[in-house]
Formats: structure tokens, sequence, C-alpha cells
């Protein structure tokens, strides 16, 4: 019998329109059109501001070619440009590819090529990185120069690069553009690289209709209300800045910019714009704690804290509760958006000591709102493991906020979707009330400072040296970064290597966040196969570093 609910109830243009977050920042524009949307220094732009802006993007990448699967790249800081680049460049139906401003040309040269980048909208502050990629490239993306005028760049130039100024370029845009919706909300909306334990990085390809849910996600999840204040301590290239450039517009909140990561830029925003909510790895909170007049600027409301990574030390969150945060512990992953996990609170827990508190905030929690099933599976068998809190297994995803894949790796796709899960590569347990913890990473990821590192990619850089013959790069805590690589390394026989030695030797093979902290040279533990025997490893680190 067929079902009556579905005979000629068709969907039309008047019932159905696919989810997108751009509908977010027209709303804002309806509604608020004089409410302040963006802080930058001494700037202030409306949501009306913010709005025009973004469509005139649209419309001037539109006369540079750029339409549906079109993928347009940002080498950009925390700052103006990079919000209307989140409106901006999917409204004329391209891709945004934000890069991680941390990396090095060679990594930079790889995601343009791959990624076929057309465009590149980069900081007069980055111009050398952006010299040195192009270089390497294939690919010659046209430049887009922004020089930010709250800030002082010194002699600094980019005169050896032919670049388009943003603000002319802007110019070009139509005011009456007409901005394109997805014809799918399945439609990519993004692609981000996340780091790969093998061979190059993977473009991570997120869709609007995840990015719809994920960032209303965040509000519902977080009780953000409507004009919230968001500080911008989270870089934005990261997982689109958790879809926090969405989700702001959703609540009609106010965006502070800030380009670099500083104590006294963070508290002066906190009292001066009464910032109500930030994010950021550990080592934003030891940064916030790090200034000595806090009393100067400490707020009178209660500011809400949202990290991921490793778990905070219990002094740290002493040290935060005191200064006037509230730390919330989140996890997820460049497949799942960012945030797909919270460690919700019970208000019955308020009543603990900090002790218990701490060891309740180190697990990373329960999905997110918009996360449909979250387990801890055996890979082999694909059933939950006991929520005993003891057995181990793997993280593992269902849902609309889990990635569409990994661009052009059909293999990758087939392991990362088998038996019809996501499957994050994290080890975790169960515990009886729900709540997942993690326990190791299976992709042996280091997390330092928010940033992914692959330990295979260290340990391939010193292996390159002429007097390494083996290497095993494990992560170790760090109270300010979180976790911070470690390197163990084997020599050649009368191949003497100082750690002073193997540090400048990383430092011109990686990016700097990618170098190791510690260096210990001897023989690694292998098992009768001869695999590397990292638990091992990390078991001699905590004795070796006190981690």
């Amino acid at each position: 019998m067929s079902n009556p609910y579905n005979q000629d109830l068709d969907q039309n243009p008047a019932n159905y329109q696919p989810l997108t977050p751009l509908s977010f920042l027209e709303r804002a524009a309806d509604v608020f059109p004089e409410f302040t949307a963006i802080i930058h220094g001494n700037l202030r732009r409306s949501y009306g501001e913010f709005y025009l802006r973004s469509k005139k993007l649209a419309s001037a990448l539109s006369q540079k070619g750029m339409t549906r699967g079109s993928t347009v790249s940002t080498l950009l800081l925390n700052t103006p440009p990079m919000l209307e680049a989140h409106y901006g460049i999917p409204m004329c139906g391209a891709v945004i590819h934000a890069i991680n401003t941390r990396l090095d040309p060679a990594t930079i040269a790889f995601q343009l090529d791959h990624a076929n980048s057309q465009i590149l909208f980069f900081d007069r502050e980055l111009s050398s990185v952006v010299a040195e990629a192009l270089q390497l490239c294939e690919s010659k993306p046209s430049l887009i120069e922004y020089v930010d005028s709250e800030y002082d760049y010194g002699s600094m130039t980019s005169s050896d690069l032919e670049v388009v100024d943003y603000e002319i370029f802007l110019e070009k845009g139509d005011d009456s553009y007409q901005w394109l919706m997805p014809e799918n909300e399945w439609d990519a909306i993004s692609v981000g690289y996340t780091s790969g334990t093998t061979g190059d990085p993977k473009g991570v390809v997120s869709h609007h209709r995840g990015a719809y849910l994920l960032a209303q996600g965040n509000a519902m999840v977080a009780s953000m209300p409507k004009h919230s204040v968001y500080l911008w301590t989270l870089p934005m290239f990261h997982c689109n800045g958790w879809c926090f450039p969405w989700t702001m517009s959703a609540i009609i909140g106010t965006h502070v910019c800030l380009r670099q990561v500083r104590a006294e830029p963070i508290w002066e925003s906190i009292k001066t714009h009464k910032i109500s909510h930030l994010c950021g790895a550990p080592i934003v909170m030891s940064v916030i704690l790090s200034l000595e007049n806090q009393q100067d600027y400490k707020p009178s409301h209660q500011v809400q804290f949202f990290t991921a990574a490793a778990p905070p030390p219990e002094s740290v969150l002493k040290q935060m509760q005191k200064a006037g945060f509230l730390v919330t512990h989140l996890y997820g992953l460049t497949e799942t958006y960012g945030p797909a996990v919270i460690n919700e609170w019970h208000q019955e827990w308020d009543s603990l000591d900090i002790t218990n508190q701490a060891s309740l905030k180190a697990r990373q929690g329960v999905r997110y709102l918009p996360l449909e099933h979250l387990s801890v599976m055996d890979p082999d068998t694909m059933k939950s493991v006991p929520a005993d809190g003891r057995t181990i297994g793997e993280v593992m995803f269902q849902g609309n906020i889990v990635m569409k894949g990994y661009l052009k790796n059909k293999t990758a796709n087939q392991k990362a979707f088998a038996g019809g899960w996501f499957h994050s590569g994290d080890l975790a347990v169960l515990h009886p009330d729900g709540y997942i913890q993690l326990k190791d990473r299976s992709k042996d990821i280091i997390i330092s400072g928010g940033e992914n590192i692959s330990s295979i990619e260290i340990e391939e850089a010193l292996l390159k040296n002429d007097c390494v013959s083996a290497a095993a790069v494990i992560a170790v805590v760090d109270e300010k970064w979180g976790e911070v690589p470690c390197a163990f390394v084997e020599l050649k026989p009368h191949k003497p290597l100082s750690d002073i030695q193997a540090k400048q030797w990383c430092k011109d093979n990686l990016a700097s966040f990618k170098v190791p902290k510690y260096y210990f040279f001897e023989d690694i533990p292998r098992t009768s196969t001869g695999k590397i025997q990292k638990y091992v490893l990390r078991d001699k680190a905590k004795n070796l570093v006190g981690a």
C-alpha cells in the first residue's frame, strides 16, 4: 500500500530550499542591518555592510570566471576579509580552501595544486611564503593581496608578486549581484586539508548542509544567546573556524577579529567589547593566564571558553575558573566540520571538588546536537565496545556533519567509510554514562596547540639526515601546547648528531610548529617482525621528560 502522505505532495520551490549557512547573513542584514557585525581595531562594520561586501566579493569572483566547482584559496589571518571569504566565495558557487598560515611553502604548493586553486587571497604579512610556494606550484593562481589598515607592516612589501589589492578587487563587484544558492545542499562549500600519517595531506570536502547544521548546533550546544560577542582566538583556517563564521550570523552576533593570539589584546578585548565566547587549543589558555595584571581587565561576567585537543590540566582549569572563564571540552576532526562531541556538564557535578571536576572535564563527552550517531567500536567486528570505561575501541561517527569525503582519493574514502561509519582513527573508551574518553591515536597524529602534526612526516624528515638510520616520533604532554613531538633517533655508526643539530635539521625541513621539542639518541625498540614499539617509547618518555 502506498503512503498517502507521499501522494501528490512533491518538492517545489515553495516548500523546499537547500540548506546553506549563507542564508544566515542575508537574514541578519535584512533584520538587523545596522547592528555591528565585525570589530577589527578601529574598524566597525554593520551586518548591512558585511552582506554587501560579501555579495560584491562573490560578484567580482564571478567576473573572474569562478563558478560552481571552482576553488578559491585563502592565506589570511583572523581579519575581516577572512569572514567575507566564508560567504563571498561560496556565494558565487565556488569552494573555499582556507590554508593554514603556519604551513611551509612546499605543503602550501601541494594544496594549491591538488585543489586546482584558481585564485589566492593572502595577507601582505605572508607574501614571502606565498612567493616561495608559487615557485613550487604547477598551477599559478591569480593573487589578491589584503593590506590591513589596522596593522603596521613596516617596510614589508609584496613588490615581487603580481597582485591586485583586495579593496580594488572588491570594488569591481556589483552591489545588486544575486548570489547563488547551492543546486543541492550536499554541494561542496569548503575543502580543508588534514595531516595524513602517510603520504600527502588529504583534502576534506564539506557541504552546505553540514555547515548549516553545525553552525546552528554550535549556538544551541553552547547556549549562545542572540547578540553574543565572539573573540577570534581560534584560527579561521582551522575547520572553517569550527563553523563559527556562520554561527555568528545566525545569532546576529559580533565578531571581534584578532590577528595574533597575545595576552594583553585578548584581555583588552574582553574588557572593552564584553566578549562572551571564545575558542582555542590549550595553548590559548596558557596565553590568557600569562598576563600578570589580570585584575586590571577581569570581566564582571563569566566568559565561555571552548577548548579541544588534549584536555587541560587541573591547574589550568583552576586558574581559568579564578580568572572568570568557564571551560568546556570539545572534540572533533576536520572530517566532522570541527566539534562533533561535547563534554556536556551536569549541574550536580558543580558540588564536586576541583580534582573530580577536572577528571570529568578530561573526557571528550557525548555527541553534538546535529550529529546522529557516535560510538566507540571494534573496527574488526563493527560492534560497540562495552560501556565499562576500560575496553578500548575506535571512535566512529554517522551523520550529516560528517564530510562528503576526501578529494580525489577513492582508496582513502573506502577505508574511512567502511561499514557505513566514519572511522576517526582515534582510540577511546566508553564510560557507563555514555561519555567517551580518548586514550590514544591509531593514526599517530600529535595535536600541538590545536594543530595536527603527523609523526610520520617528522620521522621522514629526520631520515633524510645522513646521520640517521631510524627515527620514531611520539607525542608527550606539554602544559603549554597540550602535546609536543618527541623524537627517538638511531644514528649510523660513526655519524654523530647532537640534539641542537637535529633540531636545526628539523627547522630546515619542517614547519616550525612540527619541530620536536625533545631528542633522544638510542636504539629504538621493535617487535620480532621489526615494527617499532611506540608504546614502549611512550612509557620511556614519561620518565625522561616527566610527561
